[in-house]
């Protein structure tokens, strides 16, 4: 005679299948947020947003330099020092853009950032794969704050105390190479 096997009742059954499935989904909510975790965890750092809260990419960017005008470094005795051919950022896009995202900047290339009043400024290097030298000037064209061999990508502040009116960013060294001092003037024209 055969034994007559023991079935789980249908209620028995349907709470272990709930119990099973609810484990289930369970464990693909938590699946997914780990690997939504990892996938977008290493982007956060290497993410920039721009005023509008877009994305700005964090690669850098070829962006070909455009001359927009001329700048001459003077001693107190008015001898030039150095040239450097300029773009121009007086706007609030270009001037928070800056040299970000620029892989190469020829010798006597160079960025001139224009606001519209003397105040003490500060800058960092943020996205900036180059070194860099600014240099802070007031709006009698004085050199009043100079800061040297920036460090790529920081977001260390580089802070002028003194008011300022003009930044002007070099690659780093041209200051030393050509004996540029606070106290220096700048004269600049557009193109």
């Amino acid at each position: 005679m055969r034994k007559k096997e023991k079935k789980a009742s249908p209620s028995k059954q349907s709470r272990i299948s709930r119990r099973n499935r609810w484990l289930i989904g369970v464990a693909a909510v938590l699946l997914a947020g780990a690997i939504s975790l990892i996938v977008f965890i290493p982007t956060l750092n290497d993410t920039t947003f721009g005023p509008d809260r877009s994305v700005i990419p964090h690669k850098p960017i070829t962006l070909e330099f455009m001359k927009q005008g001329e700048l001459s470094f003077l001693n107190a005795q008015g001898a030039i020092l150095a040239r450097l051919d300029i773009e121009i950022a007086e706007d609030e896009a270009t001037r928070e853009r800056g040299l970000m995202y620029r892989e190469s900047l020829a010798e006597q290339q160079g960025m001139l950032f224009v606001f519209h009043e003397d105040e003490p400024r500060s800058f960092w290097m943020k996205n900036t794969p180059l070194p860099l030298d600014m240099l802070f000037v007031d709006s009698n064209n004085r050199i009043v704050a100079i800061h040297q061999n920036t460090i790529p990508y920081s977001e260390q502040e580089y802070v002028c105390t003194q008011h300022a009116r003009y930044v002007v960013e070099t690659n780093a060294g041209f200051v030393a190479k050509h004996g540029i001092a606070v106290g220096d003037r700048i004269d600049w024209r557009r193109d």
